[in-house]
């Protein structure tokens, strides 16, 4: 079965994401390709607060950012001081030792948050000899990864998040891309990575006029680069619509209607097919064929799907197959050519994390703690539970054969 899963990968992933999929990195959120997919072979299925346990260090603060990891070097964020201190932690890889805790920005008076948000919840982004961190309206940075210092710091890109911050940056080529969707103003950023100066910005075309209710227009989503055709194209859901756009100057190229609105999943792409999620109040799976200009609302969906889509993971897409856990542990297997159902099951508990694939396993992980190891396959088939303490609602982070699981209060390094 697991051989079956690789080679179909195989069938549909550019040989460019393979190569970066075989480094020894996983230096954004959900990995080099913003999937969720690892190449990793030997990664153990079973694990407790002490087996298979290479190292366990406490975190300081509260924050929701996933692990990110790039040679000998795991960085995540946090924030302490109840939000008035936001850092960037560096946690050694082999050993766990904490080599960098440092305020990146202080902010006199937070703003509300909601109880189950946190003020560090993007994650950040490595390269070679930088971290990039966002805390959304509060400021972005790019800090030396070998001191922690700032290189640069950016804070022009404000809005109003309502319920703190959500959307995580990439970098595309010398662009640094964030999401910003909130409450009074909805845009795509980018800046200049070297300078942290504004390269372009593009409001959202999506007309909220009729909207009078202010916090049904936010979204958390994190944009995601395709290549169609040659051509890169920036996916960016936002409420009520998601649209593309050409990632080196802003320009809108089509866009998508749907009926939501705090849109958290991250886009994907395969079998020539953008799939997204369309966040509250009944949030659905559109599938998009990312062709034409302007509005293809009326003909670019190819199928929709309607029951338990998540609200806050992210789907995974593996060759012919959809995977996802609906935030209330209802987990689908969808065909991902038709949106038809190949199965149905339950898990236990609530979902935040996005679940993460490698040696023919996916990895689910509920806010108590507990991850649920299953088979990939068109049969349902648990392979493993394993128990930590504490919450997770940070997604796993998987680099040689080890993942790097984030709890509000330690970081793991799992490992046979």
């Amino acid at each position: 079965m697991a051989s079956r899963i690789r080679t179909a990968l195989l069938l549909v992933l550019p040989l460019a994401a393979l190569s970066v999929r075989a480094g020894d990195a996983w230096p954004r959120f959900r990995g080099p390709n913003q999937d969720g997919i690892s190449d990793a072979t030997e990664l153990p299925t079973r694990w407790s607060d002490t087996e298979n346990v290479k190292f366990k260090v406490a975190t300081p603060g509260e924050g929701w950012s996933s692990p990110v990891v790039l040679g000998e070097q795991v960085w995540m964020t946090t924030a302490t001081d109840e939000g008035h201190s936001l850092r960037a932690v560096c946690v050694q890889r082999d050993s766990g030792s904490i080599v960098h805790d440092v305020e990146v920005f202080h902010v006199d008076e937070p703003e509300h948050k909601n109880q189950f948000n946190s003020y560090a919840s993007p994650t950040p982004v490595l390269e070679k000899g930088r971290v990039y961190v966002c805390f959304g309206a509060y400021g972005s940075a790019c800090l030396d990864a070998e001191t922690g210092r700032p290189i640069w710091k950016n804070t022009e890109l404000k809005i109003n998040h309502m319920e703190g911050p959500g959307s995580s940056p990439i970098i595309y080529k010398d662009l640094y891309i964030v999401n910003c969707d909130g409450t009074d103003f909805q845009y795509v950023a980018a800046l200049d990575k070297n300078t942290g100066k504004l390269a372009w910005k593009t409001n959202r075309s999506y007309a909220f006029g009729w909207l009078k209710i202010a916090p049904l227009r936010k979204a958390y989503s994190i944009p995601k680069v395709i290549d169609v055709g040659g051509n890169d194209q920036l996916v960016s859901v936002g409420a009520y619509r998601v649209s593309a756009y050409e990632p080196a100057t802003g320009k809108e190229l089509w866009w998508v209607d749907h009926p939501g609105y705090s849109c958290v999943p991250v886009p994907m792409y395969g079998n020539g097919l953008v799939y997204v999620c369309t966040g509250y109040n009944t949030a659905e799976l559109f599938a998009i064929r990312p062709c034409g200009s302007g509005d293809v609302t009326k003909t670019a969906v190819a199928w929709k799907f309607q029951q338990n889509v998540p609200y806050k993971p992210s789907p995974l897409l593996l060759g012919g197959e959809i995977y996802f856990a609906h935030d209330n542990g209802v987990v689908h297997c969808l065909d991902a050519k038709t949106g038809a159902v190949v199965w149905r099951n339950r898990l236990e508990g609530s979902y935040t994390a996005s679940p993460v694939y490698a040696g023919g396993h996916i990895y689910f992980s509920n806010e108590k703690g507990k991850t649920t190891v299953i088979e990939a396959g068109r049969e349902f088939k648990i392979v493993a539970q394993n128990q930590l303490p504490g919450r997770i609602l940070a997604s796993p982070a998987i680099v040689g054969d080890a993942i790097f699981l984030r709890t509000d209060t330690h970081l793991y390094r799992i490992e046979k």
